[in-house]
């Protein structure tokens, strides 16, 4: 399993049940069935699918069918956003009433400031451990260390089409993005100066699942250790 959380972490050694492992496969994909949780977790049809029941029923997970080439549909199941304080945040209520503070103390472009300041201190932090590495190396090292805040991150390396992608299933900075979506660009901007490369960000949202895909054109060479 890729690596969790913090959060995720603590509890699945304090509770020892399958349902930590349950919800964050779910929070990575878009939506798993019971067979497909099986294979992956290498438990019981019975044991997944009681916890998956379980979870439905308290109203932290939901339902579709999904099509087959052949037969019937089956049943897939999917968080939803009553499960969402599990998860870290950056846009908690006194981040905002600062940045709100701020553009009623020093004007309208504080906030914007703010946040410039704050990502180019990331940036400054990041920078040195991913100096002299290929761009497959830095963006493989970066997904940990985005997992490690919270933003459930995979790197995926896709030579035939000579593209690299960040994949995260968490947004720290939902909340406040949708007031300042300079965060998304001031975001962009740092994983390019990290990567060294251009990236673009897209988004979708079903249910209770955010997939966040940045994506990293290569040069020839660049799926190589060597650059």
């Amino acid at each position: 399993m890729a690596t969790r959380p913090p959060i995720f972490a603590l509890l699945r050694d304090m509770l020892r049940t399958p349902v930590i492992d349950i919800i964050l496969h779910l929070k990575r994909s878009p939506g798993m069935s019971v067979k497909e949780l099986c294979e992956v977790m290498k438990m019981s049809y019975m044991g997944v699918k009681q916890h998956c029941d379980e979870l439905d029923k308290k109203g932290f997970l939901d339902t579709w069918r999904r099509p087959k080439p052949t037969g019937r549909p089956e049943k897939v199941y999917r968080l939803t956003h009553k499960l969402d304080p599990l998860f870290p945040s950056a846009s908690g209520d006194m981040t905002e009433e600062l940045l709100n503070i701020s553009e009623r103390v020093f004007g309208e472009t504080a906030p914007q400031k703010l946040l410039f300041t704050y990502f180019q201190e990331k940036l400054d932090r990041l920078l040195p451990k991913l100096e002299g590495r290929s761009t497959v190396e830095r963006a493989t090292l970066l997904a940990k260390y985005r997992t490690a805040e919270g933003c459930m991150s995979v790197c995926e390396v896709d030579e035939n089409a000579h593209e690299l992608r960040l994949v995260e299933y968490h947004c720290l900075f939902a909340e406040l993005a949708a007031k300042y979506e300079i965060i998304r660009e001031l975001e962009c901007e740092m994983l390019e100066r990290l990567l060294e490369s251009p990236v673009e960000r897209t988004m979708d949202e079903i249910s209770g699942l955010t997939r966040i895909v940045f994506r990293i054109r290569l040069r020839p060479g660049q799926t190589n250790d060597d650059e």
